[in-house]
């Protein structure tokens, strides 16, 4: 069933097949009591959490351990009509476990400024509520996002 605003929700398995192709996304946070949002590469992990890659000593991870916050990817072709948004919901924790980090600096997304960064942290967004959108026009045409 579409909805009126010509978009079709999405269950959980197809948001986050959709959110692993795609290679920045954008975290939504608080910043001083006001709502802040920063594009950032990040991965999934096997667990589906979402992982981002940031120096430890930014004001992001500040700003992230251990609250709740969301997280945002699309795709959309405003031309064509066709498009995707895919949000999770969780709370964000760094990374403490130096197995895990370790595994991650293998595994895990890039840094955007250093391709090493000998002080980067990895935080986790665990997803408690993915939710998903394509624009129903694109599924209508036969277009899969």
């Amino acid at each position: 069933m579409n909805a009126p605003d010509g978009f079709h929700e999405l269950g959980r398995q197809e948001s986050l097949r959709l959110l692993s192709r795609a290679p920045v996304g954008r975290v939504v946070h608080t910043r001083r009591a006001l709502p802040a949002v920063l594009p950032v590469r990040f991965c999934l992990d096997s667990d589906s959490a979402v992982v981002l890659r940031a120096p430890a000593r930014s004001e992001l991870v500040r700003a992230l351990d251990g609250v709740v916050v969301a997280f945002e990817v699309d795709e959309v072709d405003a031309g064509a009509r066709v498009g995707w948004s895919v949000v999770v919901t969780g709370r964000a924790t760094v990374v403490t476990s130096a197995a895990e980090h370790e595994r991650l600096a293998r595994t895990g997304p890039r840094s955007w400024t250093v391709p090493d960064g000998d002080d980067d942290v990895f935080v986790r967004i665990e997803p408690e509520l993915v939710t998903g959108r394509v624009l129903a026009h694109g599924r209508e045409a036969g277009i899969a996002p």
